[in-house]
């Protein structure tokens, strides 16, 4: 099949624009994969989840079914912690690492930085260990599956920064965009209307970080104030929120 004849059922079945970028990063067109594609927008598919890759932070991240696709929000989250980090050679956890864009953005633009990436997914860590490989990143960074929810997941002390964008939708919740409908579930809904996974991060990785040490967490609408009561409650010093470029509070960051 043709480009031009590809582009025109993609549109039709979506608009022009997710057409133009699919016949931009497709090699071949066959009929059938055309079709599917094309099936796939109708059912309101995210372009990232058919072309299998998205662009966060200046690199190109492979995702897939079984991650979140990366989201400019949590730019935020990163360039807060390479506004912290310069020339301090940090060792780095990614609490839910999904696609592996969080730790591997840090990786490739603090100098010295390392660190390591958790998850508990089998999906979700075959493509970040991808992503890690295709970045040239596998002597900087480790994934591996682990759960927060785990106190003794890791030694004491061992991380100068700890990062996350946890699941924080309450559960049940079904105010998302059509796009979060193909995510995975459980890195978007979370159980006490959404904080369940920042009650267990605040108790169980104040063990892992070192003294000095920060953890920057990505937030959603209106979670801030109990977001700071839950990690205070657990001996977290409040350090400071960081908005997004809509204006919305979207990271807080706190220190030991």
């Amino acid at each position: 099949m043709q480009i031009n004849q590809a582009f025109e059922i993609l549109a039709r079945a979506g608009n022009a624009h997710d057409a133009r970028v699919i016949t931009e990063n497709t090699k071949k067109f066959s009929r059938l994969a055309v079709w599917r594609m094309a099936r796939a927008l109708r059912r309101g598919v995210p372009v990232a989840k058919i072309i299998h890759q998205k662009w966060f932070y200046g690199l190109k991240f492979y995702t897939n079914r079984h991650t979140l696709d990366p989201r400019p929000d949590t730019e935020t989250l990163v360039a807060a912690v390479i506004s912290d980090c310069g020339g301090k050679h940090p060792n780095i956890l990614d609490i839910g690492t999904g696609t592996g864009c969080i730790i591997a953005s840090l990786v490739k633009n603090i100098p010295g930085a390392q660190g390591v990436g958790i998850d508990v997914s089998h999906g979700a860590l075959r493509v970040a260990r991808r992503n890690v490989r295709q970045l040239n990143l596998t002597d900087k960074i480790h994934i591996v599956r682990k759960s927060f929810n785990n106190p003794n997941a890791f030694e004491k002390n061992t991380f100068d920064v700890i990062v996350s964008n946890p699941p924080y939708i309450a559960a049940g919740d079904m105010r998302v965009d059509a796009g979060a409908q193909h995510d995975p579930k459980r890195a978007l809904y979370a159980n006490d209307n959404g904080y369940a996974a920042y009650k267990s991060i605040a108790k169980n990785s104040r063990k892992w970080i070192r003294r000095g040490g920060k953890i920057y967490l990505e937030i959603g609408i209106d979670m801030g104030a109990r977001v700071r009561e839950i990690f205070e409650k657990h001996g977290w010093h409040f350090d400071r929120t960081e908005k997004d470029l809509s204006g919305i509070e979207r990271v807080i960051v706190f220190s030991v």
